[in-house]
């Protein structure tokens, strides 16, 4: 099946990164999100970070011009999914809210589209059979920044149709990105890897074993990690892996899993990471 639609839900880091490079591939998208003042910043950093390929030499101005122009933005769902060939859908994760939208999903678009579910920790299968078309969805799980992270994880439950599968692998591949596959259980193949570790960050600070920036510059320098467990927690989210976090205990009961005291009183105080401009760090300078 050729794509040619896109609709992007979410225009938050993940879904405007998501609209981003669809359109610079060739996509008409559509972005949508429930408020103004998200479509507002969502195509603004878009369109900036266009303008920096143009400067960079990365892009002609004329392509960036093109590309930016393929993208629509809008705050009604029915709209933004009439008419897409696929869906990507990169909002809050909570279980409850993308079983409605996916119902109303199934509702709108054509018969023919694809629903992706950009989750890190929710089960698709639970999300597909809110649908009367489980064979046409599967997770297309993004990294951040989108625009730089080469990977996507596709991820097939068992419903999930082989023509989905291929579609969704060919778009992944016309967006420049590297696919791996993983079977639909919490924190895929990534996270499954990554969480334990960064809480394990997490639980050498609070127990005073050292600073944050040792623990950071111990696997920089010692691994060649590009960043410690401490700052890839703060750009990923602390919520966001909190949540995961969760998923993953509620499945397998790992006590690894488990949040740390410090990590869920950031989260309850709002300090979430780079973008409320403070968790184990400080962004406000």
């Amino acid at each position: 099946m050729e794509i040619k639609k896109v609709c992007v839900l979410g225009a938050g880091t993940m879904g405007s990164g998501i609209a981003q490079i669809c359109a610079q591939a060739g996509y008409e998208v559509t972005m949508r999100a429930r408020r103004e003042t998200s479509i507002t910043s969502g195509k603004e950093s878009i369109r900036k970070a266009f303008n920096k390929s143009v400067e960079k030499g990365r892009m002609t101005k004329e392509d960036a011009d093109a590309a930016l122009n393929r993208v629509k933005t809008t705050t009604v769902l029915e709209e933004a999914a009439k008419g897409a060939d696929l869906v990507i859908e990169a909002i809050l994760e909570i279980m409850e809210e993308k079983k409605k939208v996916y119902a109303t999903l199934d509702e709108v678009c054509p018969k023919h589209a694809i629903l992706a579910s950009n989750t890190s920790s929710l089960s698709i299968l639970d999300i597909a059979m809110a649908t009367k078309r489980p064979e046409k969805v599967m997770g297309m799980h993004f990294f951040n920044p989108v625009p730089m992270m080469r990977l996507i994880e596709l991820v097939k439950t068992i419903v999930t149709s082989e023509e989905t599968f291929n579609t969704v692998k060919a778009v992944s591949e016309k967006l420049g990105k590297t696919t791996i596959t993983a079977q639909d259980t919490p924190g895929f193949i990534v996270n499954r890897l990554l969480i334990p570790y960064i809480l394990d960050g997490v639980r050498l600070l609070e127990a005073g074993v050292a600073t944050k920036e040792d623990i950071d510059q111990s696997m920089k320098l010692g691994c060649n990690h590009p960043m410690g467990p401490l700052e890839l927690a703060d750009l990923i989210g602390l919520d966001i892996i909190k949540d995961i976090g969760d998923a993953m205990y509620a499945e397998f009961k790992d006590t690894g899993c488990i949040s740390p005291v410090l990590l869920n009183k950031l989260v309850v105080a709002g300090r979430l990471g780079r973008k409320s401009g403070e968790g184990f760090y400080n962004y406000q300078k």
